[in-house]
């Protein structure tokens, strides 16, 4: 039995997962919180998947074993449906309503797949989908998406608020902090617990 608090974030070259974990990584240190990590990185010029897995106060070496993850932040539709398997039954999985099919999909002769679809595939109480790009964008950049994302799913993280803040600005570059504060806290409103 894990005594921690597991977070996969998953997403395609270039969307800021490895930017969120570090974010998720600061806020632990802030708190004095024991904190490991690993890193997948795709060919992010390709589309590659990347994924990161973020063990709190865990015990154990720093990868999660599927079916045992708290927590999915997934930064695509397809990433979610690619590592859903990674989640504990009843646990959280918090989506960007964002769609990149791989170049594979237009090769193929089979159906390309519509994001109503993957939605459909998707539903169930544990999953919540939120448009952090729209969120990004209001706030001042859609490249804040993923610090979007992460203030939507901060109330499933069992980390301070001015924790996760405070990671932002560590983990961004200073010129945009102010952007990226205002995504974290607008996407963080959208949902409430």
């Amino acid at each position: 039995m894990n005594p921690g608090f597991d977070i996969m974030i998953v997403g395609i070259g270039g969307q800021g997962t490895i930017l969120a974990s570090n974010v998720l990584g600061e806020a632990c240190l802030i708190e004095g919180r024991s904190v490991r990590g690993a890193e997948t990185h795709g060919m992010a010029q390709r589309g590659g998947s990347v994924e990161s897995q973020i063990r709190i106060g865990g015990i154990h070496g720093p990868l999660i074993v599927p079916g045992t993850a708290d927590l999915l932040i997934a930064f695509d539709l397809l990433e979610a449906v690619r590592y859903r398997h990674f989640l504990k039954p009843g646990r959280k999985m918090i989506v960007n309503s964002q769609l990149v099919l791989p170049t594979s999909a237009f090769t193929s002769e089979q159906a390309i797949l519509t994001a109503a679809d993957i939605t459909d595939m998707l539903s169930g109480p544990e999953t919540t989908i939120v448009d952090a790009t729209a969120i990004a964008t209001a706030a001042g950049s859609p490249l804040a998406a993923n610090i979007a994302l992460l203030g939507a799913a901060s109330h499933a993280i069992p980390l301070d608020t001015e924790s996760l803040l405070e990671g932002v600005r560590r983990c961004v570059p200073q010129k945009t902090i102010a952007i990226n504060e205002q995504a974290f806290l607008d996407g963080r409103a959208v949902l409430q617990p």
